[in-house]
């Protein structure tokens, strides 16, 4: 064979190869902790599976729905569904919840009592200062007994909703963020499992008292909206439901962190 037909032929090879797979870069905003943790272990599944995940850690619970809407990251994981409703709500994002992911049930922390019934009258209680988390603390609160709420308040009550404070308990609100480190300045407060986690906390042996885990406060992938059908949506969710994750999330978290799969 000539050089010029061995030439013909090596294109002719080349031209029939099929086109190299595509890596698809996604950038997925979380809080810091177990959120990010638990992505570090999505990433090498989604990448056998041609996403390349890269973690933007914001360190508060506003920016992250910000930064998604504006299109400066593909996706989000670090929230509840109610606090996403309150989200789209009060600044008319057009996010959408494309699956449930974990469940970090908020727990009542103290470093001047030991027990929660030991939490005496008129004692200072922080509790976050959004509406959501603000709320689920006070129905954690309502739930073991020490305040009742107004009927029909949902999920974001407000102390103006506290109908009876039989300990008269006195309340800080704070940023979430924020609440680990005024423990040494208040009775107790109520913390986010991965603020609680991040500042050394143990959620199943630290925390007085946590919430029912079956409650509406799963945690989820949120996308855009003009996304949520997009192929890439759907490897990002079945990388993130598989056993190796499940796995990562009892062996690393011991109980503090939920699965919802």
């Amino acid at each position: 064979m000539s050089l010029t037909k061995l030439g013909l032929a090596a294109l002719l090879t080349l031209v029939a190869l099929p086109a190299a797979a595509q890596t698809q870069i996604v950038r997925i905003g979380v809080t810091p902790g177990p959120h990010a943790q638990i992505l570090e272990a999505v990433k090498p599944i989604a990448a056998k599976k041609g996403i390349d995940i890269k973690i933007t850690e914001f360190s508060d619970y506003v920016v992250p729905n910000a930064a998604l809407a504006a299109g400066e990251i593909e996706a989000n994981s670090f929230q509840h569904q109610p606090y996403l409703d309150n989200q789209k709500a009060d600044r008319g994002y057009k996010l959408e919840t494309v699956a449930q992911t974990v469940n970090f049930p908020i727990g009542i922390y103290s470093k001047k009592h030991k027990a929660f019934d030991a939490i005496p009258n008129g004692a200072t209680i922080a509790i976050p200062n959004d509406p959501t988390n603000g709320g689920r603390a006070l129905l954690l609160l309502q739930d073991k007994g020490v305040l009742t709420l107004k009927d029909g308040v949902g999920f974001k009550p407000t102390i103006l909703d506290i109908t009876a404070n039989a300990k008269k308990l006195k309340f800080v609100e704070i940023d979430a963020a924020q609440a680990p480190r005024v423990l040494d300045d208040v009775d107790a407060a109520v913390i986010n499992t991965n603020y609680a986690t991040q500042a050394g906390l143990d959620p199943v042996k630290d925390a007085l008292t946590r919430e029912n885990p079956k409650g509406p406060y799963v945690n989820i992938i949120a996308v855009r909206a003009e996304d949520k059908d997009k192929p890439w949506v759907k490897v990002l969710v079945e990388s993130y439901h598989t056993p190796e994750v499940k796995k990562f999330i009892d062996d690393t978290f011991k109980g503090a962190v939920l699965t919802s799969w």
